[in-house]
């Protein structure tokens, strides 16, 4: 596992709003801070900034306002100034498709940031039950990692995602299913309902790429999607998942609050570190300890640990029983994922009778375990199934669809 190149460490800040076709830049995807210096830039004086960040704040995220024509409280001079320098883009839908069950695939073209950018491609990807709807997204383009029953593990890192591209899949994602007020829901696919139910309430960062490769980003980003007056997703409605950065997960905790999923796939080292490569350089032992010390662990905010189930490779009964003594002591739940086949794997699927064995153990001593229903395989939009290519080809994101069944905000 090579260190990660400088790029993977730029912070958001240093990164100039994403540029529109039109060169004006969009201020959708925008944190608090970089909204006032958006206003600075056109001359808003310091003593209205706050306000103005309010009530752009209020039209952008909580009524998905698409013009600045619709924001009334703001001047019509206001408003003109504001048309002159910036526009409200967001990311292009280049194609969808929808699952069978529901499941809808958007590739995603980012704005460009600069004259020679023609857009980053990645995936994003909609799962909705009766109660929720789950939206996978990415922090990534292609990835660090070379996880080997990963698809998107085949294809090389070519940068980090800004915090403005994460937050545009939210708001992409909630503008295309009608999920603002006074827009109407598409009726080709199920969508949550009930009182008070959002089209999309769940969030998991388990799309392309490590998230906490993109730390900064990832984390500014969480705070946009969070905020109470805008897109207004309780943090424990959004999951982090990582493959194992020991050094940030303690950080995570602290800065982001978020729930946390950990790809574990194996319970031996000389295992783990070929199914997940990262393990040469953060073995079980310290992942795990991280795990036991992350920040806002509790009985009602367990860690989801993901175990892709593999015939013959991982899945015997002896080491569902390493599994449950090696998270002896840690709150947790324990997702089992059949794994999804993709062209050219070396991986099978375990069979049923395998995995319903490997989960009564794990339920037995006490552990929720439930075996995840693959959604959107006729997609390819299964966890494990995508692949991205980013500017090179169309891209596919890794996905996984589950989130914790109980919690509530």
């Amino acid at each position: 596992m090579s260190d990660v190149s400088e790029i993977l460490n730029t912070p958001s800040s240093a990164i100039a709003p994403v540029a529109s076709s039109k060169a004006r830049p969009s201020l959708v995807g925008l944190t608090r801070l970089e909204m006032g210096d958006a206003l600075r830039a056109i001359g808003v004086p310091d003593r209205e900034i706050k306000m103005r960040v309010g009530q752009l704040w209020h039209w952008i995220y909580f009524q998905g306002a698409r013009s600045f024509d619709a924001m009334l409280n703001i001047s019509k001079a206001m408003r003109v100034k504001l048309e002159e320098h910036y526009s409200l883009d967001l990311a292009e839908v280049v194609s969808e498709q929808i699952s069978k069950d529901g499941t809808r695939k958007w590739l995603i073209r980012m704005l460009p940031v600069d004259a020679h950018d023609k857009g980053a491609e990645i995936e994003c990807v909609y799962i909705p039950e009766r109660h929720r709807g789950t939206l996978c997204v990415s922090s990534q383009v292609g990835c660090t990692l070379t996880c080997t029953f990963c698809h998107t593990g085949t294809q090389k890192l070519v940068r980090n995602l800004t915090t403005q591209e994460i937050v545009q899949q939210l708001v992409v994602a909630r503008d295309r299913i009608g999920d603002f007020p006074g827009m109407v829901q598409p009726t080709d696919g199920m969508l949550p309902s009930g009182e008070g139910v959002r089209a999309v309430s769940n969030i998991v960062f388990m799309g392309m790429g490590e998230p906490l490769y993109n730390f900064d980003n990832v984390c500014d980003s969480i705070g946009v999607m969070s905020d109470g007056d805008g897109l207004s997703l309780s943090k424990r409605r959004i999951t982090v998942s990582t493959s194992g950065v020991v050094p940030q997960i303690s950080a995570l905790g602290h800065e982001a609050g978020t729930m946390l999923a950990i790809s574990l796939h194996a319970v031996r080292d000389e295992l783990r570190n070929t199914l997940v490569p990262l393990n040469k350089k953060y073995p079980l032992k310290d992942l795990l300890n991280a795990c036991r010390n992350y920040p806002t662990l509790t009985n009602a905010r367990r860690i989801t640990f993901e175990y892709v189930m593999l015939k013959g490779v991982n899945d015997s009964p002896a080491e569902a029983r390493e599994l449950v003594r090696l998270l002896k002591g840690i709150p947790a739940k324990i997702n089992l994922i059949p794994f999804n086949p993709w062209p050219g794997t070396q991986y099978e699927c375990s069979d049923w009778d395998t995995i319903e064995t490997f989960s009564d153990i794990v339920f037995n001593a006490g552990y929720a375990s439930p075996v995840r229903t693959p959604r959107g395989r006729d997609i390819l939009a299964a966890c494990g199934q995508l692949k991205s290519e980013t500017e090179k080809l169309r891209a596919r994101a890794r996905l996984a669809l589950d989130e914790e069944d109980e919690l509530e905000d």
